[in-house]
């Protein structure tokens, strides 16, 4: 550990000195103090290590969340360990390329996802496979609980702060994920800038509803440790579970993807309501306007953020959203951000560039992808894919994905036309297909396949639908089906998806 880092555990070690008795961890029946957390994350680093697992390791988890995820994360920030957690929403084909990519030393897995862990041993090598979540714990699996030491004595330096932390796949820009890699340093750096902007300290109670695969789940999850708060965590989002804890443990803030603020409305109501939600002071993430209003009737003292940020650089820019509704904020204070046109040439306020970023957040790179790094980092900046414009007062407006990067984000999730197009592509009855995103009240944009079928082939748009959610995520699949006789082109043959989207891209 060098002179002037600062790792995660430093401030899981922090908030048993300072906070001993104070709660860190509520999961279901479980409520560990911060004294009880970091023995549980010393007990499971000295644990792994006896077992043969060394620093710079990778740790696969596929699970939802409980509490041992979370103790997981913290062990792994005592040892030096990398996680690696999975999108429990992949396919199995997904999940088999994410682990062969990543070459763990150990798997995690949760209830749900054990046996099909199981069944793709003999294709990713993995041998050590570990039960997480309780339930019964099956052939094969070794129980999380037999990883803990009796002492929680680690025999192991504190790792370097620059070194990985953690390995979130992020979409497929090219038909496979590529592995982001964050170290210790770039946690610390996004929890101050959340810290920063949005006041959280020792009475932050975070009901973390988002899953620990997603930076932005795990980033709120870290930063109100960082601060000393409470994290209540659940397995995965349920609104009447979420509203009766945001009563129940006094919770003051939570990240929201659509649509969950309108579930969780909808189910205030039809529970008939009554239920104390003043405490809530704080939801990060968009959302339509009128899901906002209606949840802040709901909980009157609610402030919403709103803010640009991806897993390669969390934190860019962040506001609330009463001061610029409709911008990404400014950029934070550990953020440097620019726009360049595509000569690198810096682009003025008023005009639109490429979103590029400096500073302490900017992930270490794609893991076993030097070109793909090189090529994201050129000019000594981190290039996000994203269009962008500055106003005179500094505020940023997101334009749009570049054109080599489009992006569709159905309720949160990143997903690239490219992957799901390989995908229709394949179905016999179809010659060419456009995949766009279309405005979604619900889910905030919905994916929508335009397709040509192929010379005297038909097939229907459901079937055509499942075809895909049998290939790939079933978050990827359209949500909308439309045949065309032609696709417009350009002028070098390739098809024109701007004006497919002018033609068909209509909101539902």
């Amino acid at each position: 550990m060098g002179l002037r880092d600062y790792t995660v555990y430093d401030f899981i070690r922090r908030n048993a000195a300072l906070y001993p008795d104070r709660e860190s961890l509520v999961f279901g029946e479980t409520r560990l103090t911060n004294r009880e957390y970091r023995e549980k994350c010393d007990r499971l680093a000295a644990g792994l290590l006896a077992s043969g697992f060394a620093p710079g390791d990778r740790l696969a988890v596929v699970a939802q969340n409980c509490d041992e995820f979370v103790i997981l994360y913290g062990a792994a920030a005592r040892m030096g360990a990398i996680v690696v957690p999975v999108n429990w929403r992949f396919t199995s084909a997904e999940v088999a390329y994410v682990l062969g990519d990543c070459s763990p030393a150990g798997v995690f897995a949760g209830p749900e996802d054990r046996q099909r862990v199981l069944d793709l041993q003999p294709e990713t090598g993995v041998k050590n496979l570990y039960a997480m979540g309780g339930r019964t714990v099956p052939d094969g699996f070794v129980p999380f609980e037999a990883l803990y030491a009796e002492s929680p004595d680690v025999q192991a330096p504190d790792p370097d702060a620059h070194s990985g932390f953690v390995i979130i796949y992020t979409a497929a820009v090219e038909g496979r994920p590529r592995g982001a890699v964050l170290s210790q340093h770039n946690i610390f750096a996004i929890n101050l800038a959340m810290m920063a902007g949005e006041g959280l300290n020792a009475d932050t109670c975070h009901i973390c509803i988002l899953p620990l695969f997603h930076i932005a789940g795990l980033a709120r999850l870290t930063a109100t440790m960082h601060a000393g708060g409470k994290n209540v965590v659940l397995a995965r989002f349920d609104a009447e579970q979420a509203l009766r804890l945001i009563e129940a443990e006094k919770g003051t803030t939570f990240h929201n993807f659509a649509p969950i603020l309108k579930r969780m409305t909808d189910k205030y109501h039809e529970l008939g309501g009554g239920m104390d939600l003043s405490g809530l002071r704080r939801v990060g993430g968009l959302d339509h306007p009128e899901n906002l209003e209606r949840f802040r009737e709901i909980a009157p003292s609610v402030e919403f953020a709103s803010g640009f940020g991806q897993t390669e650089a969390m934190a860019v820019t962040w506001a609330p959203r009463h001061e610029r509704p409709g911008s990404a904020g400014k950029p934070t204070v550990i953020s440097n951000v620019a726009l360049f046109d595509d000569d690198e040439n810096p682009v003025p306020a008023g005009g639109e560039g490429e979103i590029c970023v400096r500073g302490p957040a900017v992930f270490l790179g794609y893991w076993g992808r030097d070109d793909d790094t090189a090529r994201t980092f050129r000019n000594n900046w981190h290039h996000t894919g994203d269009t962008g414009r500055f106003d005179e007062d500094g505020y940023l407006w997101y334009v749009r994905r570049k054109a080599e990067k489009e992006l569709i984000k159905p309720g949160g999730e990143n997903v690239y036309p490219a992957e799901v197009e390989a995908v229709i592509r394949g179905h016999p009855a179809i010659a060419e297909a456009s995949v766009i995103g279309v405005p979604d009240r619900q889910w905030g944009e919905a994916i929508k396949a335009v397709c040509v079928p192929a010379p005297g082939k038909t097939v229907e748009a459901a079937e055509l639908i499942e075809y895909v959610a049998a290939r790939i995520a079933r978050y990827k699949k359209p949500r909308f089906v439309e045949f065309a006789n032609a696709l417009p082109k350009t002028a070098k043959g390739e098809i024109d998806r701007e004006q497919v989207k002018k033609d068909h891209g209509g909101g539902y």
